[in-house]
């Protein structure tokens, strides 16, 4: 082989091992017909039996960074729409009344799998847990440190004795439901009231691995909120974070029940979660 075709043939071979993988990397579009959510692209469609919804951006940012919804998709959606608006993919799977159980921990697994493999979306996505959403999203966390970016959660759920438990189990100060918490026990196969109580793995008590891991979390809460009582939930575990280390912001709303969710101003919302994905493109 002369000078000039071998010479050839190593340009050719460095191109296509740079075309070939890039090509072999491009994401599929997501399926079914899309419709419209606040003016974006909705897609439907189902991972294996998992429901899912994903809302696409009109212009996705590198690195194709997603927020995740643990529950309640369009529920008080401001600051949602303000990450779409930014170039945020938002992802919902519904997997309902599993309590962020370890059920639902495997099903969340699935559908993971499917956002970055299949779709290309950032292997570590952002989590907003609003209410029982809260349950979802700290489990995943502290069960997969390594595929989550950042967590806000709002009025949510950080022990599931505290709600549904709350006042009519006498294990907590709030409302409570006692049909919530019978699915609450089917969702984790506990037997017993007394198997519940002894669980040492709600989020209020399973902080370290987040923390060791870095993981930035944002506490958005009412301290008048009689369904969800902050200092059960919310505060307990700002608290218990910056204890331990963790990277933790709250924002308090004075005299503000459970509803309504959110914040008037997402602006720090999105910062949050810009700011922690700003370093890890």
């Amino acid at each position: 082989m002369s000078l000039t075709v071998r010479s050839a043939a190593i340009v050719l071979g460095a191109f296509l091992a740079l075309v070939i993988p890039s090509l072999a990397a491009e994401p599929k579009a997501f399926p079914g017909t899309p419709t419209k959510w606040q003016g974006f692209a909705r897609c439907d469609f189902k991972v294996g039996n998992l429901e899912a919804i994903v809302v696409v951006p009109e212009k996705p940012l590198p690195g194709r960074p997603w927020v995740w919804r643990g529950e309640f998709f369009g529920a008080f959606a401001d600051a949602d729409v303000a990450l779409v608006k930014a170039g945020w993919h938002l992802a919902y799977v519904k997997v309902p009344d599993l309590f962020g159980s370890p059920k639902a921990i495997k099903q969340w697994e699935t559908f993971h799998e499917a956002m970055v493999k299949d779709y290309g979306l950032h292997a570590k996505p952002g989590l907003i847990g609003l209410s029982r959403g809260g349950l979802y999203c700290m489990n995943w966390a502290a069960a997969h440190p390594d595929k989550t970016l950042a967590v806000y959660l709002d009025n949510a759920v950080c022990d599931f004795k505290s709600w549904p438990g709350g006042m009519p189990k006498k294990l907590g100060t709030g409302k409570g439901s006692d049909g919530e918490w019978k699915k609450m026990l089917a969702a984790y196969d506990f037997k017993t009231d007394e198997e519940a109580i002894a669980y040492k793995l709600n989020p209020v008590d399973n902080l370290t691995t987040l923390a060791k891991a870095k993981i930035p979390l944002l506490l958005v809460y009412g301290d008048k909120d009689t369904v969800v009582p902050h200092a059960e939930n919310s505060e307990l575990v700002y608290d218990r974070y910056k204890a331990l280390g963790g990277s933790a912001e709250r924002v308090v709303k004075p005299g503000q029940d459970h509803h309504p969710h959110g914040l008037k101003d997402v602006t720090p919302v999105v910062k949050f979660f810009t700011d922690a994905f700003e370093p890890k493109k």
